[in-house]
């Protein structure tokens, strides 16, 4: 067996129907298994997932709530294949994401990939507008994943292979609740296994579907990012600070505004034009591109201030490791 898919869920069995139909469509379903770990949920998924049992190879397993990254191991754990692919549970995968992936590693073997993300026609117009937001090269989502980028490609475990062989050198996945991809990823870098992008293997990724869990989940990340930064000395670049200038300078200009020259008004609404302006280029739909420019900002002052509030805790008062919205993240 080539491929172990091992999918991770937490409360979210409404989620996983869809991620699991998507995989009975692969045209190349022969190569892989898949392995669901219940990390500890109040809301399992086993009754949804029943009809599936013998649709796919498929394995179902529980575990106390620990978090993704004990999740995700605990899977790794149980696989047979050669490659592990780690899914998050709402994403939905491609009919031809695997062919996808054989074409290209017989071509330029890797040992750990990743993949973008893309927004599905048939997501919500929030759904859609935070999809732009993290996949936008106006924003810092621009970073995560493609040709063009300001920092290294790192995968993420939303859409994440590597040979088992790799992953178990490494020690598979750290005790972090956010950041544990990037983690997992610069180990492997740093080991120096190689890795690549593979920018045809795309999944579509709902991620949240109000904006004020979008606002919880890009806080942490900023948090995260301070928690890479002492973990691994030396990757905290400069366009890691941009959400932070922007949090601290975007309202410094109504101020301005207010206090100097009607001037920094056009300042202050340049940001959501252009945001609206290329969304609706991008997605062609009116309300999406509207709900873009809020997503956009929403997911700069949200890593913004997890970064400036990790900093202050964790590099100023030098206290440990810490998240918000441990209970309510998914609210």
């Amino acid at each position: 067996m080539q491929f172990s898919v091992i999918i991770p869920i937490y409360n979210r069995p409404d989620e996983i129907v869809e991620l699991l139909e998507s995989l009975t469509l692969q045209s190349a379903q022969s190569v892989f298994e898949v392995i669901i770990v219940e990390d500890g949920s109040s809301v399992p998924c086993h009754d949804v997932i029943e009809p599936y049992f013998s649709q796919l190879n498929l394995q179902y397993y529980t575990q106390e709530n620990q978090g993704p990254g004990p999740a995700r191991n605990h899977g790794a754990s149980k696989a047979k294949g050669e490659y592990l692919i780690f899914f998050d549970s709402d994403c939905i995968i491609p009919s031809n994401y695997f062919a996808h992936v054989i074409e290209h590693l017989e071509i330029q073997p890797l040992d750990c990939f990743g993949g973008p993300d893309k927004s599905h026609p048939f997501f919500t117009p929030i759904q859609k507008a935070i999809s732009y937001s993290m996949t936008s090269p106006i924003t810092t989502g621009g970073i995560r994943g493609g040709s063009h980028k300001m920092d290294k490609f790192y995968p993420r475990s939303f859409n994440l292979g590597i040979r088992k062989q790799t992953f178990e050198a490494i020690n598979g996945f750290g005790e972090m609740r956010f950041g544990e991809d990037l983690d997992l990823s610069m180990r492997v870098m740093n080991a120096g296994y190689k890795v690549g992008l593979i920018s045809e293997a795309y999944v579509y990724h709902k991620r949240r579907t109000h904006f004020k869990a979008f606002f919880k989940q890009v806080f942490n990340s900023g948090i995260a990012r301070i928690d890479l930064s002492l973990l691994h000395p030396g990757t905290l670049k400069p366009v890691h600070l941009l959400p932070t200038i922007f949090t601290i300078g975007y309202p410094m200009l109504l101020v301005l505004y207010l206090w100097w020259s009607k001037w920094f008004l056009v300042l202050f609404l340049l940001f959501p034009v252009i945001i609206f302006l290329d969304a609706q280029i991008r997605t062609r739909q009116f309300m999406v591109a509207l709900l873009s420019t809020w997503a956009s900002i929403i997911q700069l002052i949200g890593y913004g201030t997890g970064f400036m509030k990790a900093f202050w805790v964790r590099i100023i008062k030098k206290k440990g490791a810490f998240h918000n919205f441990a209970k309510s993240f998914y609210d």
